[in-house]
């Protein structure tokens, strides 16, 4: 796909309407973790040292269409204005006379955050009227936030529609990581998807084991897996109901030829809790009470010898209870075996999903890999196939 970035932009004097993620972690009118803030600097700073005047569309937690002032952008202008090392203004609004004001206000440089977009029911339906009213205040529009693009809303989808739209420069990232993953990937390409539940990546496995020549399945999923193959998995969770499905998965992969790895042995424990004795088990040789909470030695060396034989990695999901030690030791060794790759530069390693993102913090590997991806559910409907929206209308071909 071809798309416009800020390259192709006139910026001087410009009023550039920017679709940012501040849906930030918030606690007592703080900002808890500036992360999504500061993945904005690079856009700003571009439009702003352009001579551009930066209009900041955003939106936090879910109004439903309803002014819930506990769901303001207020506090996130201070914020992002000690981030930014620059002014924020804010304006209590993000359409009619108030926000018209603000933005009238504003001169060349100038960074304006306007009041949450969901507090209207527009914004969600993607009505075109207030796609329309958000226009209003803007000469080109700009989509910074890839973690909104997999929804069809009025600031996401129908302003791109509405006016010159670009590709902010962490949008650009993004595709560009995700391109390198998926869309023109090195190859061999192997994949690690882990996580509790097959029935919610169904449509990312199957759509994985058509593109992949190496998929590893982890966490609680690979249990309903190894169930499926007749290994008696204890007391550990496991969607018994799909196992017709893990069984159709397995063979979709024989027949697009992608090797699909399930472990080789596990860690049990007859709970879950910070230090509670761990034992490594074979398949199949645990006891009733038991439950499968990591993956064994002998499957993350397994797992790490197929890294070093790939050039390209994508990654979601842990291999096992991550937050709770001793269960984080498989995902931190693959992990920073696969950090140690991309040094090396024999690997491209992509990553993405809000558990993803927290298992490579505790390995102390989030800035190790290639590309780690903040976003949730655009990043699993892109592993998945799908059309993300607010990423299509930026399309060279889509626009009107």
């Amino acid at each position: 796909m071809t798309f416009s970035t800020l390259d192709d932009a006139d910026l001087v004097g410009k009023r550039a309407l920017v679709r940012v993620d501040f849906n930030v972690p918030m606690h007592e009118g703080q900002v808890t973790d500036d992360t999504r803030l500061r993945a904005a600097v690079p856009t700003i700073e571009r439009l702003r040292t352009g001579g551009a005047k930066v209009i900041l569309l955003a939106h936090f937690d879910r109004p439903k269409g309803r002014w819930v002032e506990a769901m303001s952008l207020a506090p996130i202008a201070p914020a992002l204005a000690k981030v930014l090392g620059h002014p924020v203004a804010f304006a209590p609004d993000c359409v009619g006379k108030d926000a018209a004001a603000a933005v009238d206000a504003m001169k060349a440089g100038d960074v304006l955050l306007l009041e949450n977009v969901r507090f209207y029911p527009g914004e969600e339906a993607n009505d075109q009227a207030f796609a329309q009213a958000l226009a209003e205040n803007g000469d080109l529009y700009v989509n910074d936030a890839f973690s909104a693009a997999h929804r069809a809303h009025a600031s996401t989808e129908g302003l791109a529609h509405l006016l010159p739209a670009y590709a902010g420069e962490q949008m650009r990232l993004e595709l560009s990581a995700l391109d390198a993953a998926l869309g023109r990937p090195q190859r061999p390409v192997m994949g690690i998807v882990g996580g509790s539940k097959v029935s919610t990546k169904l449509d990312l496995l199957r759509n994985l084991v058509t593109k992949l020549d190496k998929l590893a399945i982890g966490g609680g999923m690979a249990n309903t897996f190894l169930y499926a193959q007749g290994h008696d998995v204890g007391a550990s969770y496991c969607e018994k109901d799909m196992a017709d499905t893990a069984r159709d998965i397995i063979r979709l992969a024989g027949q697009n030829n992608c090797k699909l790895f399930l472990p080789l042995d596990i860690v049990v424990a007859e709970k879950i809790a910070p230090g509670a004795p761990a034992r490594v088990r074979h398949l199949g040789a645990l006891d009733d009470d038991e439950r499968i909470l990591d993956a064994g030695p002998e499957t993350v060396e397994r797992l790490c010898r197929a890294m070093a034989n790939s050039k390209t990695l994508i990654w979601n999901g842990p291999l096992g209870v991550f937050e709770v030690p001793p269960f984080d030791k498989g995902t931190v060794t693959a992990a920073k075996y696969a950090a140690d790759l991309v040094k090396a530069g024999k690997l491209v390693a992509v990553a993405g999903g809000g558990d993803t993102v927290a298992a490579l913090h505790a390995a102390g590997v989030a800035d190790a890999l290639t590309f780690v991806s903040t976003a949730g559910g655009a990043f699993l409907e892109w592993m998945e196939g799908k059309e993300l929206p607010g990423v299509a209308a930026l399309s060279k071909q889509n626009k009107r």
